[in-house]
């Protein structure tokens, strides 16, 4: 069932993405060689606790970390560790949630830590460009689908490939609610977007073919080729005046169902 959000709840959300995307920044930050991706989990912790709110990964279906850190060919759901160091030349990609009041943030960004070659400069770039060409597409009266067709035909445009196997989704007051939101597929398919749907838009972009597989850890994904990966996600309201991307201020007159 797909739920469409209040204008009150929609602040909330908005209040959780803006924390989610502030503690990324703190995060890109402090990235730089020698640092451990257990030490990004615990300031990850620490700044969202200490914004009086409840890191949403922690605990979720098993996960034990309030981070996600995924490096190079990892493509989401790395888990932290103290043994894994960060390194000149990795790409990094950082998923994290939060929730205030009930209500969730989510949001993933990927850093490239020193000096990489301009084909993985291009990699962010355009995984960062399809985050927004999806966003675009999250208008009133567009499909579900239409966001997934704008991702993947910009991405495959620009040489690179898109994954199929893990997709954006709704999210309120789960991490995780109808609808899903692929990053591929036909346009004009799929529910009908309506004011106060909240979709978490996140593509995955891989240099090489699509084809991904987990770990024997049940959670860390990778590319099946070895190449490597980026990911770029945001939370976004659909409103009478255009996505509402939640961790920036409400636009005039937006609103919620």
């Amino acid at each position: 069932m797909i739920v469409r959000r209040s204008g009150n709840e929609l602040e909330k959300m908005h209040q959780a993405n803006a924390l989610v995307v502030s503690v990324l920044e703190e995060l890109t930050e402090a990235l730089e060689p020698g640092i451990t991706t257990e030490d990004l989990d615990r300031q990850a912790e620490k700044s969202i606790r200490k914004a009086g709110a409840e890191p949403a990964f922690k605990g979720y279906r098993g996960f034990p970390a309030t981070l996600c850190v995924s490096i190079n060919d990892e493509v989401v759901h790395g888990i932290p560790s103290p043994e894994r160091v960060i390194k000149d030349g990795d790409l990094v990609s950082l998923d994290l949630g939060s929730i205030v009041d009930g209500f969730y943030g989510d949001g993933a960004v990927t850093v490239a830590v020193g000096e990489v070659s301009e084909s993985l400069r291009k990699l962010l770039e355009v995984t960062e460009a399809a985050l927004y060409k999806g966003i675009e597409a999250a208008r009133v009266g567009n499909r579900i689908s239409d966001i997934g067709h704008a991702v993947q035909s910009y991405v495959e445009n620009q040489g690179f490939s898109v994954v199929r196997d893990f997709v954006g989704h709704g999210i309120g007051t789960a991490l995780h609610e109808d609808p899903q939101v692929p990053n591929y597929g036909e346009p004009d398919k799929g529910p009908r977007l309506l004011p106060g749907m909240a979709l978490a838009i996140e593509p995955m972009v891989n240099v090489g073919a699509h084809f991904v597989k987990t770990l024997s850890d049940n959670w860390t994904v990778v590319t099946m080729d070895g190449s490597y990966s980026a990911h770029f996600e945001r939370s976004v309201a659909v409103t009478d005046n255009g996505p509402w991307v939640l961790n920036r201020p409400n636009p005039a007159g937006g609103s919620g169902a």
